[in-house]
């Protein structure tokens, strides 16, 4: 596993080993890492009490502010992509329950952020400020596939 040092150690962009606010930046591995308009990393927090937007507050900004920086300038030191080129956000509802954040070049249409599944890291760190519980309380709209398992119950 990529948090525990046991695998896709040669992908790995950034880390910070802490118990409250560690990290791990790693290139995807659909990134060949050399066609910059294609990047498309992944930082995945080290905390295993943190599933989704859902799960954060005010507590959390400390470790989503200095993973924003440090991932911004790790990218722009590695692959010289400034954080104007880059778009930052959280799946909702994410693909798997371990609360990650995407960074994927704005030319990249693949890790393009869809309406509906994306928030901007910037929107996320903007309404907990606002509000201490925004994402425990807010109604969040999320668009799911034709023909999945849901849609299916809710079109009954």
């Amino acid at each position: 596993n990529v948090l525990e040092g046991r695998a896709e150690q040669d992908r790995i962009v950034a880390r910070v080993d802490d118990e409250k606010s560690g990290f791990v930046l790693a290139a995807d591995l659909k990134w060949d890492m050399t066609t910059m308009e294609n990047l498309y990393c992944l930082a995945i927090v080290q905390r295993r009490d943190l599933y989704s937007i859902r799960d954060l507050d005010q507590s959390h900004l400390p470790m989503l502010r200095q993973l924003q920086g440090t991932c911004l300038n790790a990218i722009k030191d590695k692959f010289g992509v400034p954080r104007s080129l880059l778009r930052v956000y959280f799946h909702y509802q994410p693909a798997y329950y371990h609360l990650h954040i995407h960074f994927a070049h704005i030319r990249y249409q693949a890790g393009a952020p869809v309406i509906g599944k994306s928030v901007a890291l910037n929107d996320v760190i903007q309404n907990i400020t606002l509000s201490n519980e925004y994402y425990k309380n807010a109604t969040l709209m999320y668009y799911i596939k034709d023909g999945h398992a849901l849609s299916t119950e809710l079109d009954k």
